[in-house]
């Protein structure tokens, strides 16, 4: 099948060096330092073949022209001249690297439109031999001409379509566009373009439907009037990102205070814990004191007595052998059986009493030091956990000052979060309604015979073949059952959509279907560009982001298993990454090494984008 073939992109202007890109005909990495110029080159080939705009750098400053330089499918050259914010390309028959003065051979328009008979799409559809194929545009089974747009998103992917969560196969991601780009795919993979349907109504469907529309246009302008800002859609969501992003800047440190809170209470309770069992100790500890020393005090007064009682005893000669105190029997006529014992029984009964006594406050009076040392250590040690509950009561005070002051900030947040979904909410609800409007106008009846834009399952199986197959041989881990899902126009791997998938999955599985369409395309004769462009095609490492999901981790083997497929691409590739190629793709592929600043070269222009 004939295809295009890229050979260079140059800027050049009066009084300034050109920047210029040579495209080798098979794989070309252009690779190195971050802000460089690597994207702007794909955005610029972008633009080159078809693009509404571009936002130039400020190193573009005094390039008035730009310069692509194609090979057509019979092999003959030709360089689209186009200038910055321009409509018009200038086409010249002839390979130009260097500013263009010379009249050119025709003038097209860049931008197709259906009312175009000059446009670039239809010069290079036409040599391609795409130029009578029609494609269909909604529902109802009209049709309109294919355009190089079409094919140019399936083809060249940037770095922000490259991350995003719109479908590979779809080039905006709204409603009004999507019957078209699936049968943009369908034509791709089948060979068939859509077939040209009446798709007139009657009079009577012409009056059901007018019906129809003037009610969407009612319910349209009821749902309009509840928007409350001007924002549109896409403003709308870039909105809801930095929202989220800050509820997600607020929702840690409010975890932390909020975790700080919880053990700070934590640590209150345990303190008030051993309060109370402090306390608890000390009315123990307190009572036996008082009972110990009712005790010590009764001892000691018993101890007291029996001292008086010896000592009178002794004073009175109670406790003397000899003349019985009692009778007065001198110890000769005193009966057998009224010995010495009796005069000194009584002392003797003292003496053993006090030994007993003073045993028992021995034995209290360290009990007693005991409980004195505790009872002091239980009060020194209840005034450390009173002045800790303090402490925590203190610290848990502030804590709540800040949870307050960070909730305040979350519920304004979420407030505003909610806000921004309900009016999301309204204009998808909007958009639905303007789809089915879309259907009506102007190709509002059912044609009798109903074209489809369903891909034959065997055709589909293949395409999945060589999309797993490629997966495989890049080794990504965590993609195998790969298919493209043509109801819901997506892929799907590893049992999830590409758009559930992280912003290196996403990447990967975006770059792999682009190379797997072409080299389905080719390698079945079938129409393709004949080019890839890939931006970021191997994303392996990114800084967090709020959003970020998780997935599985890209290893640097998917890069070299990715650039060692390249290699072996059917068409033309030309790559831009961050990171150095394999040492093998440097030998064997055209590569360009932007360094930023010094080195042989610092990025696409002869000064280093900033």
């Amino acid at each position: 099948m004939t295809e295009l073939q890229l050979t260079h992109l140059t800027y050049a202007g009066s009084n300034v060096p050109p920047a210029q890109i040579i495209f080798g005909p098979e794989l070309t990495v252009i690779y190195g330092t971050s802000d460089t110029g690597k994207s702007f080159i794909v955005k610029s080939i972008e633009y080159m073949l078809g693009g509404a705009d571009l936002t130039l750098v400020p190193e573009a400053d005094g390039y008035t022209q730009i310069l692509l330089g194609l090979l057509m499918p019979d092999g003959t050259p030709l360089t689209l001249v186009r200038a910055p914010d321009s409509n018009s390309i200038h086409l010249y028959n002839k390979d130009l690297r260097n500013q263009v003065i010379r009249t050119p051979d025709a003038t097209v328009t860049a931008v197709h439109n259906a009312r175009s008979k000059n446009s670039l799409s239809i010069h290079l559809l036409r040599a391609l031999g795409l130029n009578e194929t029609l494609i269909r545009k909604n529902e109802a089974g009209g049709t309109r001409p294919l355009a190089l747009i079409d094919l140019l998103h399936l083809s060249l992917v940037t770095e922000n379509r490259m991350v995003g969560e719109v479908s590979p196969v779809l080039r905006t991601g709204t409603a009004a566009t999507r019957t078209a780009e699936l049968s943009v795919m369908r034509f791709l993979v089948t060979g068939e373009g859509d077939p040209t349907v009446d798709t007139g109504p009657s009079a009577g469907q012409r009056r059901v439907h007018k019906g129809q529309i003037q009610l969407l246009d009612q319910l349209v302008l009821g749902l309009s009037s509840k928007l409350t800002t001007q924002e549109n859609d896409h403003q709308l969501r870039a909105r809801l990102m930095r929202i989220r992003g800050a509820l997600e800047d607020q929702s840690g440190p409010l975890r932390q205070v909020n975790e700080s809170h919880r053990e700070a209470v934590d640590s209150r309770m345990e303190t008030a814990r051993q309060l109370a069992s402090l306390d608890e100790r000390l009315t123990e500890v307190s009572d036996l004191l008082g009972r110990f020393r009712l005790l010590e005090a009764q001892y000691r007064s018993d101890l007291e007595r029996l001292t008086m009682v010896n000592e009178v005893g002794s004073i009175l000669g109670y406790f003397k052998v000899g003349t019985c105190v009692f009778c007065g029997a001198e110890r000769e006529h005193q009966q057998p059986n009224h010995g010495a014992e009796e005069t000194t029984q009584l002392h003797t009964a003292v003496e053993a009493e006090a030994t007993k006594t003073s045993a028992l406050l021995g034995d209290l009076l360290p009990t007693i030091a005991d409980l004195d040392g505790e009872q002091a250590t239980l009060v020194n040690r209840r005034v450390e956990a009173q002045s800790d509950i303090g402490g925590w009561d203190r610290i848990i005070a502030e804590l709540e000052g800040g949870i307050a002051l960070l909730r305040s900030d979350v519920e304004e947040l979420v407030e505003e979060r909610s806000a921004v979904e309900r009016e999301l909410e309204l204009h998808e609800r909007i958009a639905e309604l303007d789809e089915k409007r879309s259907r009506l106008v102007g190709e509002g009846s059912v044609p009798s015979t109903r074209p489809t834009q369903h891909i034959p399952t065997s055709i589909l199986s293949d395409f999945d073949a060589i999309l797993q197959q490629t997966l495989n041989a890049w080794q990504v881990p965590g993609v195998d059952h790969a298919e493209y899902d043509q109801y819901y126009a997506e892929i799907r791997a590893g049992g999830r959509t590409r758009a559930g998938r992280g912003k290196g999955v996403r990447s990967v599985l975006h770059s792999a279907f682009t190379t797997a369409l072409a080299r389905f395309c080719m390698d079945r004769d079938l129409h393709h560009l004949g080019f890839v462009v890939l931006d970021s095609p191997v994303v392996t490492y990114r800084d967090p982001e709020p959003d970020e999901i998780p997935d599985v981790e890209l290893t640097s083997t998917v890069v070299d298993r990715f650039y060692k497929d390249m290699l072996s691409f059917p068409g033309q590739a030309i790559v831009i990454e961050n990171g150095d190629p394999p040492t093998k793709v440097l030998s064997e592929a055209t590569t360009y090494r932007f360094t930023g600043a010094g080195g042989q070269r610092s990025g696409f222009f002869p000064t280093a984008l900033h």
